[in-house]
């Protein structure tokens, strides 16, 4: 018999639950509903597929979630439903627990050219000439940290977030990686902090995040020139850990990166990334503290034991998924 999972998916009203039905793909057995709470089985294997979006193709093999941009030919540019199926899916995947580690990685030629200009020309951008300035303005801002919170999931992601770039890198391209936990690139590839070019200031985490990746000068030259990085430039100053000769060869290999990450502990993953972002943001002292408190309430010698037991037999250790998240007191 092959080998299921489950995925369960939550509603706000009842009225969605056809929509949703209409966008799943390829489920082995019945989609079972509860009130406004569902859940599906399909085969584990290479392409495990879960839901249609537009702009993303998702699957989960083998405790490793893949989420892949999927507008190859329009150079995964970045619409407007990108900006909201984009956080849906990592925090899903984050809530749920079933996965250890996310990949996301492109289809085409470049990973991704950035911002579509549909998004400039919405009324989130304050564009409607009927309503008051300040409130226009406001909107705006809403707007902007709507976009920005699209790529903090990443940072939130209870699990690592890996991103595998082939080809172009440009704009919004480069506020997406540079919330990832870990970057790896193709020989082709190239990063430009492109809002500058087009007569703005990037605002959804690239000047932010970059200067704490690569050295503070190296962040400030591409931002003020808008200038191409190159891949080998890249992995020199850091910003991304290894270059591959061509797509497939880097998928390929940051899947089993992330697949070696799915072995270990997940809680014990879950306290590094928090750690490790936390102490990013703080002085040695405070990151001591956190972690200390951190161990207090979440060390789990459960999972040094089932290291130790394997160690001792030669087997892998298994260890137990997180729990999904909690939302609210229901």
């Amino acid at each position: 018999m092959a080998n299921t999972a489950e995925c369960f998916f939550s509603f706000e009203h009842k009225e969605n639950v056809p929509d949703f039905l209409n966008r799943c793909r390829s489920p082995i057995a019945p989609i079972k509903i509860s009130g406004l709470r569902c859940s599906l089985n399909w085969k584990v294997g290479e392409e495990s597929l879960i839901m249609a979006y537009e702009c993303f193709d998702v699957s989960i093999t083998d405790k490793v979630a893949h989420v892949k941009l999927d507008r190859g030919p329009n150079l995964n540019t970045m619409i407007p439903s990108f900006w909201s199926e984009l956080p849906e899916i990592i925090n899903e995947i984050s809530d749920e627990g079933k996965a250890r580690a996310i990949v996301i990685s492109s289809t085409g030629k470049h990973f991704c050219a950035g911002m579509d200009l549909a998004v400039f020309t919405g009324d989130g951008f304050g564009n409607s000439g009927k309503t008051e300035r300040g409130r226009r303005n406001a909107l705006t801002r809403e707007s902007a940290l709507h976009l920005q919170e699209s790529f903090t999931c990443f940072e939130k992601a209870r699990m690592p977030v890996l991103a595998a770039i082939q080809g172009g890198c440009v704009g919004g391209a480069v506020d997406m990686v540079t919330a990832a936990d870990m970057r790896y690139a193709t020989e082709d590839a190239w990063f430009c902090i492109q809002e500058i070019n087009i007569g703005m200031t990037a605002d959804v985490g690239t000047l932010q995040r970059l200067p704490k990746i690569i050295p503070e000068g190296v962040a400030r030259e591409l931002a003020y020139t808008g200038r191409r990085m190159s891949a080998q430039r890249a992995v020199e100053v850091g910003l991304v850990n290894e270059i591959f000769s061509s797509h497939e060869v880097m998928v390929d290999a940051v899947l089993d990166i992330a697949s070696e990450i799915a072995t270990k502990s997940p809680l014990a993953i879950w306290g590094t990334k928090e750690s490790i972002n936390y102490t990013r943001d703080h002085s040695v002292a405070d990151s001591l503290n956190f972690i200390a408190t951190w161990q207090a309430g979440m060390y789990q010698p459960r999972d040094m034991a089932s290291v130790f037991e394997a160690q001792s037999k030669r087997e892998e250790p298994e260890f137990d998924d997180l729990p999904p998240a909690r939302k609210g007191l229901g």
